[in-house]
């Protein structure tokens, strides 16, 4: 599907810590895609993982950076960790699963979608592309309205 669709450049997405973009399925469905750094001893480089935890599909990034630390990535909801390089888990609710992976490419700098399952849509969150995108149960506000009888 993809050809090579130039994303953002390596100094960005270490400066930002990651990188959110939108991608279409061979269906034309929308996912995110966050791109981290990896630095370790055998790597000094940038990877792209499916923005959605293993465990119960919460987003990583949801809207203003991936929670990072020491090199892994921490789900907001349960905090289990994912190596940046890997996208294995090794603890928490999402033990023993790996972040689904999304082909990129690196050249002088730059960052490339590269993987032929996904093409390129948007910078940013599902929701910062085009209204068609957005759910039929969102208020005007962009938030998803509540069936819940308590109020706040």
């Amino acid at each position: 599907m993809s050809e090579r669709t130039r994303l953002t450049t390596v100094e960005t997405v270490r400066e930002v810590g990651s990188w959110l973009f939108t991608v279409r399925d061979e269906y034309g469905e929308p996912d995110e895609v966050i791109l981290v750094p990896c630095e370790d001893d055998e790597k000094d480089e940038i990877e792209a993982w499916v923005n959605r935890c293993t465990h119960e599909a919460q987003r990583l990034d949801r809207g203003f950076g991936a929670a990072m630390r020491d090199g892994q990535i921490i789900c907001p909801k349960h905090g289990s960790m994912f190596d940046s390089c890997s996208g294995y888990c090794d603890n928490g609710e999402a033990a023993d699963t790996t972040l689904v992976s999304v082909e990129i490419g690196v050249e002088n700098g730059d960052v490339y979608l590269t993987d032929d399952d996904y093409d390129f849509a948007h910078e940013g969150s599902i929701e910062d592309g085009n209204s068609s995108d957005e759910s039929a149960d969102d208020d005007d506000d962009g938030v998803p309205s509540s069936t819940s009888h308590i109020g706040f």
